[in-house]
C-alpha cells in the first residue's frame, strides 16, 4: 500500500522575549520561509513573528521585565513560563530550538533542554565583553550554536568550544527603507520644518522613568523651535501609555506604532532623543543624528556600575571604538545635560556631520552591503537541522 501523505517539513521552535527579539525572529522566519516553504513554526513571540505564521504559546510581553528590583515581583510567574516553554519543547520535539536574546529567560529554558536531543541555538550573543565574562563558558555547556551580531564577539565563545557565527546586525537590513517625504505629506509637515524623534523605550518601566525627563527636554527646545514637531515611534504594548502621557506635551506629538510608520519617521526626522538599546543602531542606519539617555532603578544602576567593564552602552560607539553618540546615563540623564547637545544636533554643524559620517563606517562593519544577516542566520539554522 502506497503512503500518499505529504512529508512534513522541519519544525522550528523560536522563543523571543521582547520587541527587539520579535523583530529579529520575524526577519529570521521570513528568511527561512524564503529558503524552504514547508517549515512549521512554534514557540513564543510578538506581533512581528505572529505575522510570519507563529501562534505564540503565551503573550510575549509577559517576559519583558528589566532591572534587578523590577523583576523580583514577577519571578514566580516567569519561572512558570520558563517551565512551560521547556515542557512544550520536550513534548513537541522540534528539529531545533532558537532562543532570541532575553538571556535571563532564554538560558534557563536552554538549560532545561540540555541533553534532550534537540539542537539549541541562541540568537544574539550575551555581552560577555562588557560584564560577567564567565557566562561564555557556562552557555557553552548547553548551547549547540550561537549567532552573533557584532564582529568582535565570536572569539569570546569559540575559545570555550561553542561554535559561533557572526551574521551581522539584523537592523542593517532596513537601511533606507523609510520614506521621509511620505511621512511629511501624511502629517502635513513642511519640507524645512524641524522634526525631532523621541523614543522613550519599549518597556513600561523604561517609558515611565524616561518620559518625565524627555518632557523637560522638549519643553526647553519648544522655546527655541516653536514651529517644530515631534514624532514618537513606539510599540503596541506601550503605545497607549505614551499617547496618554503626551496629550499635554508641546510641539503636537505624532505617535506612530507600525514598522512602516517608524521607518518613515526616521527618514523624515532631523535628529532624535532615544532610550538606550537597539533603536540607536536603527537611527544610525537611517542616518539620524541622536543622543542616548537612560535610567534604571538606583539599586540596579549602582550594581551595574560596579560590574560593567566598558564605558559606553551604544553599539555604534562600541564598534567604532569611540564615543560618537553622546550618552546620558543614570544621574547624568537630566534635561539640563541633554538639551544643549540635542540642540546642537538640530543645526547643520560639525556634531551633526561627524555623526552621519561615523554611521556609514559602523554600518559597513556591522554587515551592511553584505548578505542580509537574517539570510545568513537562516542558512546556518538549516545546516544545523540537516546535520541532525
Amino acid at each position: 500500500m502506497t503512503d500518499d501523505a505529504t512529508p512534513l517539513g522541519p519544525k522550528i521552535m523560536l522563543v523571543a522575549g521582547e520587541a527587539s527579539g520579535d523583530q529579529l525572529g520575524g526577519r529570521l522566519m521570513a528568511a527561512l520561509k524564503a529558503k524552504q516553504d514547508d517549515i512549521r513554526f512554534i514557540g513564543v513571540g510578538g506581533p512581528r513573528m505572529e505575522r510570519e505564521g507563529l501562534e505564540s504559546l503565551f503573550p510575549m510581553n509577559e517576559m519583558s521585565v528589566m532591572g534587578l528590583t523590577e523583576v523580583i515581583p514577577h519571578i514566580p510567574h516567569l519561572l512558570k513560563r520558563i517551565n512551560q516553554t521547556a515542557d512544550f519543547a520536550k513534548s513537541e520535539r522540534p528539529d531545533v530550538v532558537i532562543t532570541i536574546d532575553a538571556p535571563d529567560f532564554s538560558f534557563r529554558v536552554g538549560k532545561k533542554l540540555k541533553g534532550k536531543g534537540i539542537p539549541l541555538v541562541h540568537y544574539v550573543a550575551p555581552s560577555v565583553w562588557a560584564w560577567r565574562k564567565g557566562r561564555a563558558k557556562k552557555i557553552a555547556g548547553f548551547l549547540d550554536h550561537l549567532l552573533a551580531l557584532l564582529p568582535f564577539e565570536p572569539p569570546y565563545f569559540e575559545k570555550e568550544g561553542l561554535p559561533t557565527t557572526f551574521i551581522g546586525h539584523s537592523a542593517v537590513e532596513e537601511r533606507h527603507d523609510g520614506d521621509g517625504e511620505r511621512f511629511r505629506a501624511t502629517h502635513d509637515l513642511k519640507a524645512d520644518q524641524k522634526l525631532l524623534a523621541v523614543l522613550p523605550g519599549s518597556r513600561n518601566s523604561e517609558v515611565k522613568r524616561l518620559l518625565p525627563v524627555f518632557r523637560k527636554v522638549i519643553d526647553a527646545l519648544a522655546v527655541k523651535y516653536p514651529d517644530a514637531r515631534i514624532v514618537v515611534p513606539t510599540v503596541s504594548k506601550v503605545a497607549d501609555t505614551v499617547a496618554e502621557e503626551m496629550k499635554s506635551w508641546p510641539l503636537d506629538p505624532i505617535v506612530v506604532a507600525t514598522d512602516q510608520e517608524r521607518h518613515d519617521a526616521f527618514a523624515a526626522a532631523d535628529c532624535a532623543l532615544a532610550a538606550s538599546g537597539t533603536v540607536s543602531l536603527e537611527l544610525a542606519i537611517s542616518g539620524v543624528p541622536h543622543v542616548i539617555a537612560y535610567q534604571v532603578n538606583a539599586i540596579t544602576g549602582w550594581i551595574a556600575k560596579r560590574l560593567i567593564r566598558i564605558d559606553t552602552v551604544t553599539i555604534v560607539n562600541l564598534v567604532l571604538g569611540k564615543k560618537l553618540i553622546p550618552e546620558f546615563l543614570q544621574e547624568n540623564c537630566t534635561a539640563r545635560n541633554i538639551t544643549p547637545v540635542l540642540d546642537a544636533l538640530m543645526a547643520e554643524g560639525p556634531q551633526r556631520r561627524d555623526q552621519i559620517a561615523g554611521f556609514d563606517q559602523a554600518c559597513t562593519m556591522l554587515g551592511f552591503g553584505d548578505t542580509p544577516p537574517s539570510e545568513k542566520a537562516a542558512a546556518q539554522i538549516l545546516k544545523i537541522i540537516a546535520k541532525k
